[in-house]
C-alpha cells in the first residue's frame, strides 16, 4: 500500500495506465465546464507526494500554466515547486485550508474527498473548496456503485452496508481501507445530500465511464 496515493497500484502497472486514462477523461470534462485558459489562480486540493505514477498529480502534468497553480497537501510534496517552476506548494488540511475567502478562480480536487473521513468531514471539505474559490469548484471521486472498488480492486462487496464492507476488508487483511478515515465512498445521492446543505451555489453532477460503467463522479459547482 502506498499511502501517498491511497493505492496498491504500482508505477507503469496496468492499474496506473487505467487510472491515467480515466483522469485524462476527467481533465477533458473539466475543460468543458470551466474556461481553464482564462483563469489566473487555481488550487489543487489534495495533491500527492508520489512522483512516480503517471496518474499522480495529473492536473499539474497537463495544465500548461504551472505558475497559476497552488498545490495543497497534508503530505510533504515540496518537490512539486521544483519540478514545475512557478507552482506554489502549501502543506495543510483540506478541511480547514490556510487561505482567505475567494482566493482562487478555481478549486480543483480529484480523488481526495473519499479519504477525508466522515460525511461531516466530506461536507466540510466541499464547503472549504467553495469558500476559497471566487467562482468555480470541480471535485471528483470514484463512484461507489462502480462494479469494482478502485482502491482495493475487489468486486461488488463495497455495495454492502459500510459496516459490513469494512468488516470484510479487515478479514481480507486490508485494514487501512477498512477505516472510515481512510476510505469513505460516495454515490451521486450522497453528494446531492451534502450539496443540499450548501447555499449560494449552483451545482451539477456528472460521471465518466470506464469499461462501460460509470466509474467516477464529477461535481461542478459555480458560485452565484
Amino acid at each position: 500500500m502506498n499511502e501517498n496515493t491511497y493505492s496498491s497500484g504500482k508505477e507503469q502497472s496496468w492499474r496506473d495506465r487505467a487510472e491515467y486514462t480515466a483522469r485524462m477523461k476527467i481533465y477533458d470534462a473539466l475543460a468543458k465546464h470551466v474556461p481553464l485558459d482564462e483563469l489566473s489562480s487555481i488550487v489543487d486540493v489534495g495533491a500527492t507526494a508520489d512522483d512516480k505514477k503517471d496518474s499522480s498529480n495529473f492536473f499539474e502534468k497537463t495544465y500548461p500554466f504551472p505558475s497559476r497553480i497552488t498545490a495543497l497537501s497534508n503530505q510533504d510534496a515540496l518537490w512539486m515547486a521544483q519540478k514545475w517552476p512557478g507552482l506554489k506548494f502549501v502543506q495543510g488540511d483540506a478541511r480547514s485550508m490556510p487561505f482567505g475567502d475567494e482566493t482562487f478562480d478555481l478549486a480543483f480536487s480529484s480523488a481526495v474527498i473519499e479519504h477525508v473521513g466522515s460525511r461531516a468531514n466530506q461536507a466540510a471539505f466541499i464547503r472549504e473548496c467553495v469558500r476559497v474559490s471566487k467562482k468555480y469548484i470541480f471535485i471528483t471521486t470514484p463512484n461507489r456503485y462502480y462494479p469494482v472498488e478502485l482502491h482495493t480492486v475487489l468486486p461488488i462487496i463495497h455495495w454492502l452496508p459500510p459496516r459490513v464492507f469494512r468488516g470484510i476488508l479487515k478479514l481480507l487483511g486490508k485494514s487501512f481501507f477498512a477505516l472510515e478515515e481512510n476510505l469513505n465512498l460516495l454515490s451521486k445521492k450522497d453528494i446531492a445530500a451534502i450539496m443540499d446543505t450548501i447555499q449560494g451555489v449552483r451545482y451539477k453532477v456528472d460521471t465518466i465511464r470506464f469499461l462501460g460503467f460509470k466509474s467516477n463522479i464529477l461535481l461542478t459547482i459555480v458560485r452565484d
